[in-house]
């Protein structure tokens, strides 16, 4: 009688910690899966300011961006002085771009990487892996055309050149802008480049960067970087 008692009483410890062992495993996990979604929560915030874009996203984002962000003035400071620009409104898109680039951070110590005297000088690159990072945090995107707003290629309108990647449409890369240096302007890239601002103080700067020796890529032989760049009141 003693054993059979001992052993109801062992079958019945063993199921109530087995019971007990199940139950802790069960919420185990689900605490686990809490902590992710608080995780996951907190990288969405993160990414729903500032979200990696690619060119089917790009365009709603800039749309959106442009209602609450309508900064149009900077200042681009450079070894050689500084250079103020005003960018167009009626081009939003790419005045958008460009402020929300200037909030990154991403135009500080890239570069004038392709100057042309009488022609124009293009900024935006860079010869060190610090501009690769910056641009994999922001994207991979193309900006479209937008030419027909009246803007010509005058002297010291800047304009934003065409991607590298071979497009038919001469989709621009967000990423650089050119100055146009010209005497008379460069009006035979008109309808091909948006022209989307225009220097407002600072075209010796740009005269004498155009001016700077270069090798046979256009690159300057010592390199011209581009300090910094601040939205203006």
């Amino acid at each position: 009688m003693r054993i059979v008692l001992f052993l109801m009483m062992c079958c019945f410890l063993f199921n109530c910690e087995d019971k007990q062992s199940k139950e802790k495993h069960s919420l185990q996990p689900k605490d686990t899966i809490a902590v992710e979604k608080g995780k996951i929560k907190t990288d969405t915030t993160k990414t729903q300011e500032y979200p990696v874009l690619d060119s089917p996203t790009a365009m709603e984002f800039f749309l959106q961006y442009d209602k609450h962000h309508k900064e149009n003035k900077v200042r681009i400071s450079t070894d050689f002085g500084d250079i103020d620009i005003l960018l167009f409104e009626e081009t939003k898109f790419h005045r958008s771009n460009f402020i929300y680039l200037t909030k990154r951070n991403y135009f500080n110590d890239t570069q004038f990487f392709r100057v042309i005297n009488n022609f124009m000088i293009q900024g935006g690159n860079g010869d060190d892996m610090a501009t690769a990072i910056k641009r994999r945090k922001i994207g991979k995107y193309l900006l479209p055309r937008d030419t027909n707003r009246g803007f010509k290629h005058d002297r010291g309108t800047i304009s934003m050149p065409s991607s590298d990647i071979e497009n038919p449409h001469k989709l621009a890369s967000p990423y650089q802008f050119f100055i146009v240096q010209q005497n008379g302007g460069a009006h035979h890239l008109n309808g091909d480049y948006t022209v989307f601002g225009k220097v407002t103080k600072g075209m010796d700067v740009v005269d004498k960067i155009a001016a700077v020796k270069t090798d046979e890529a256009d690159w300057p032989l010592k390199n011209v970087y581009i300090k910094s760049v601040e939205i203006l009141e």
